[in-house]
C-alpha cells in the first residue's frame, strides 16, 4: 500500500491515478473533501481515504503501515501569512512523516518548491545549501526550512528515512488543478478567462529587466514531475532535494498564446497592474538547473510547453464537457 498526502490535490491526485492505473493499492490522505477536490478521485476505486490529522495517529498507533510515503499535502498559497499556520502544517507534520518513515524503514518523497530560490539572485541549483537561499515569501520559507532540518539530519547521522527525496517543484500545470482557484497555473487561467471573455490579461511587469507578459519561468507539466518522483523511488537515487522542472524557462505570454492556439482560436492578450500583495514576492525568472536529477541517471526528455498545455486544454474541455452533461 503506497500513502499519498494532499491526494486530493492537483500534484497529489495525478500522482494517485499513475499509481492506481499501475495497480498499487492506495491509502490517499487529505483534509475533509469539497466537492471541487472530490472530483479530482473519480475514476480511482482501489483506495481508503483518511483524513490528514487522523493519519498521523494511525501512524503512531500502528493501525496503517504504508510501504511508502509520498507527501504532498501542505498549505501551498503563496500568500499566506501566518507563519504559525505554516509552520505547523508545512514544516512540523513532513518532520512526523520523516521520523515515522526513518523508525520504520519506509521510504519518503515530499514536497518542497522552487520558491525556495527567492529572487534567482543564487541561481536555481539544487546543489545550493538551502541555508544561502532566501525565499521571497512565508511559504518558500517554510519549505526551505524543511530542506534545511533534513539535510541536517543526515549530516548529523540521525535516523533518516532509507530512501527520501524533496522535490523542488517550479511553475506546475496540467490537468486537475481548477480547485486551486487564484493559485492555479495560467494555464488555466488563461483557459477560464478566454471562455469567459474572449481574451487573457497577464500582470504588467513590475521589473524593467523584463517586458510585460516577457517574465519568464520554468513551467513543467504535472506528469513530467509525477514521473520524476516515480524514477527516484524506483532507482533508489541518493537522498537529497532535486529540482522537479523542465529546465528551460519560458514567457507567459508563450504559455498563455499556447492555450489560444490549443482552442483554435487567435490570441487576445492583454495586461492589468500586478496585485499589491504580490508585488515585490514575485519571481521574474526561474529555470531548473536539471543535472542533479540527470547526473542520478533520469535521462527521460522534458513534456515540450506546447505539448503539455496542449493536453491540458483537452482535459480541461472534456472536463467541461461533463459538467455540461450532468
Amino acid at each position: 500500500m503506497i500513502a499519498v498526502t494532499g491526494a486530493a490535490g492537483f500534484i497529489g491526485s495525478n500522482l494517485a491515478h499513475t499509481l492506481a492505473a499501475e495497480g498499487h493499492a492506495l491509502l490517499l490522505v487529505d483534509h475533509e473533501l469539497t466537492p471541487a477536490k472530490a472530483a479530482n478521485l473519480v475514476g480511482l476505486s482501489r483506495f481508503r481515504f483518511s483524513r490528514h490529522d487522523h493519519f498521523l495517529d494511525d501512524l503512531s498507533a500502528g493501525r496503517v503501515e504504508p510501504d511508502a510515503v509520498f507527501h504532498l499535502g501542505a498549505c501551498s498559497s503563496t500568500t499566506e501569512t501566518s507563519w504559525d499556520y505554516l509552520s505547523r502544517n508545512n514544516v512540523e507534520y513532513t518532520r512526523h512523516l520523516w521520523n515515522w518513515c526513518a523508525e520504520r524503514r519506509k521510504p519518503l518523497f515530499y514536497a518542497s518548491s522552487a520558491a525556495t530560490y527567492g529572487d534567482g539572485t543564487l541561481g536555481f541549483d539544487d546543489r545550493t545549501p538551502p541555508h544561502e537561499l532566501r525565499p521571497l515569501n512565508l511559504y518558500g520559507k517554510s519549505k526551505n526550512d524543511f530542506d534545511i532540518w533534513a539535510l541536517a539530519e543526515v549530516a548529523a547521522g540521525r535516523a533518516a528515512p532509507p530512501q527520501w527525496a524533496g522535490l523542488k517543484f517550479f511553475n506546475v500545470y496540467g490537468p486537475r488543478e481548477p480547485h486551486k482557484g487564484r493559485m492555479a497555473s495560467v494555464v488555466f487561467q488563461t483557459h477560464k478567462q478566454v471562455k469567459a471573455t474572449g481574451e487573457m490579461k497577464l500582470f504588467r511587469s513590475t521589473d524593467p529587466a523584463f517586458t510585460d507578459g516577457g517574465q519568464r519561468r520554468d513551467f513543467v507539466f504535472v506528469g513530467d514531475c509525477v514521473s520524476h518522483m516515480l524514477w527516484l523511488w524506483r532507482n533508489a537515487a541518493p537522498g537529497g532535494v532535486y529540482n522537479s522542472g523542465s529546465g528551460a524557462a519560458r514567457t507567459f505570454y508563450d504559455l498563455a498564446h499556447a492555450v489560444f492556439v490549443a482552442l483554435g482560436l487567435e490570441p487576445r492578450i492583454g495586461f492589468v497592474d500586478m496585485p499589491a500583495d504580490l508585488a515585490g514576492k514575485y519571481q521574474n525568472f526561474t529555470q531548473a538547473d536539471m543535472s542533479k536529477l540527470r547526473g542520478a541517471g533520469w535521462d527521460a526528455p522534458s513534456t515540450a510547453l506546447e505539448d503539455g498545455v496542449r493536453e491540458t486544454v483537452r482535459w480541461l474541455e472534456g472536463a467541461a464537457e461533463v459538467r455540461r452533461a450532468a
